[in-house]
């Protein structure tokens, strides 16, 4: 009877440790790390092409998502002085994706993007050749405490989103990884 009481136990506690195991590596591949400027443009490219020109990184003025793969978003505001006035409006920053990116309730590709935060409380993401191909909404967030030209953070009213900003403003993001 002993013997049995003491497989049944071993057994238990090889199952316990198991589903531990399994939770562990669960929570692990789901993973995601904000990474600050610093962090952000060491990996950043110097420069950016978009619609024809090529535009410095702000690296002072970037930021970014890790994914536990070891997949990168990253986030860059751009020193835009040589576009015309009208791509100006819309195109202040840029956006390097290795995931699919949730930006509202979107998903964008893979890919290079410029983006902007524009009048009507609205951020528009074009491809390289400065075609819009998604709006989102804008949050204004007066609470705020320190308002940044750029800045990324973590949600804590969503699990797994975070906060895109652009001053006071912000959008919701979010890796579309499974």
């Amino acid at each position: 009877m002993q013997t049995v009481t003491r497989t049944l136990r071993t057994a238990a506690s090889t199952a316990l440790l198991a589903c531990t195991v399994l939770v562990l590596a669960q929570t692990n591949k789901s993973s995601v790390t904000v990474l600050n400027r610093e962090q952000a443009s060491a990996v950043l490219p110097v420069t950016v092409f978009f619609r024809g020109q090529s535009a410095p990184v702000q690296g002072r003025n970037s930021a970014g998502l890790k994914m536990a793969d070891g997949k990168l978003v990253l986030f860059a505001l751009v020193d835009t002085s040589g576009y015309a006035s009208s791509i100006q409006q819309s195109y202040q920053a840029y956006l390097l994706s290795e995931v699919p990116l949730r930006i509202g309730n979107q998903t964008l590709a893979p890919g290079a993007y410029g983006f902007g935060f524009v009048a009507g409380d609205k951020m528009v993401v074009m491809d390289l050749g400065a075609n819009e191909l998604l709006h989102a909404a804008t949050t204004r967030d007066a609470a705020i405490a320190r308002p940044t030209p750029l800045q990324l953070l973590a949600d804590a009213s969503a699990s797994g989103r975070f906060r895109l900003y652009l001053g006071r403003s912000y959008v919701s993001v979010a890796p579309d990884v499974k």
